[in-house]
């Protein structure tokens, strides 16, 4: 299915709204609703869920919703554990990960919780954003072990435990994107700025001691807007469902830069 960006001047319009009927603990989502092929501006659904028949978490809502309210409701999720990254949104405001975000924890466990994709992308349906850029960012910085000798022929490439260290932090990113659709300087220069959560990845590769093409990816990122559109806003940071800090990271590779002119 291809992306759509919105159309100019388009206006979020109220949508439908689903009431539960005999429910006494009850939470209203407000879903943001866009499908590209019938020509309509986007929406807010109301949907009005009932906490005793639902799990804790956000994802557990847009599930039922899905499955007992409006099978047309479009979100990508999978493993349901923090891991595959696959049910980034903005919720409550924030960007996350649906099934980690307890209900509880929206709004200060009362009122409404609005439920809308990652902002600043073209959005192909729904809460379902399109990730090709993002994807072919992370490519771009050649994200594997790149080396010039030739392994050992009877073990591993081997790094000690101090240089093994140097990766907690950067390898636990799961490529949700919710950093790089919370940094302005991405939704201004993304064209170019490869944004924190891709800049972290390619830090990872930059630090690790069993990688012998360090000079090459310098290289790569000493450009005016791929490295340097980074002005520390830190929203990076206070988003990532995570616990990383991609600005810290991007901070890292300055350095490096600073020291192999300085």
């Amino acid at each position: 299915m291809a992306a759509f960006s919105l159309p100019q001047n388009s206006k979020i319009q109220q949508g439908r709204h689903f009431p539960a009927t005999g429910a006494t603990r009850v939470r209203t989502f407000k879903v943001y609703r866009w499908n590209p092929d019938d020509g309509r501006n986007p929406s807010v659904d109301t949907y009005e869920v009932d906490l005793d028949r639902c799990g804790p978490m956000v994802l557990d809502a847009l599930i039922k919703i899905k499955n007992e309210i409006d099978p047309t409701l479009t979100f990508r999720r999978s493993c349901r554990e923090g891991i595959c990254g696959s049910c980034a949104m903005n919720i409550d405001g924030t960007n996350t990960l649906a099934c980690t975000k307890a209900i509880d924890d929206c709004g200060k466990g009362k009122g409404e919780v609005p439920v809308y994709p990652l902002p600043h992308m073209p959005v192909v349906k729904d809460l379902v954003p399109d990730l090709t850029h993002f994807y072919a960012q992370y490519a771009s910085i050649r994200p594997w072990l790149r080396t010039q000798s030739a392994p050992p022929p009877d073990r591993e490439r081997l790094q000690s435990k101090e240089d093994r260290a140097k990766l907690d932090g950067l390898y636990e990113c799961i490529l949700c994107a919710c950093c790089s659709t919370a940094c302005p300087s991405y939704w201004w220069n993304g064209d170019r700025y490869l944004g924190p959560a891709i800049l972290l990845q390619a830090y990872r590769w930059i630090i690790d001691s069993r990688d012998e093409d360090t000079g090459a990816r310098l290289d790569d990122l000493e450009d005016p807007f791929k490295l340097y559109r980074c002005h520390t806003i830190m929203n990076c940071t206070r988003t990532c469902p995570k616990g990383l800090n991609p600005a810290k990271a991007i901070g890292q590779i300055k350095q490096l830069m600073l020291a192999r002119h300085g």
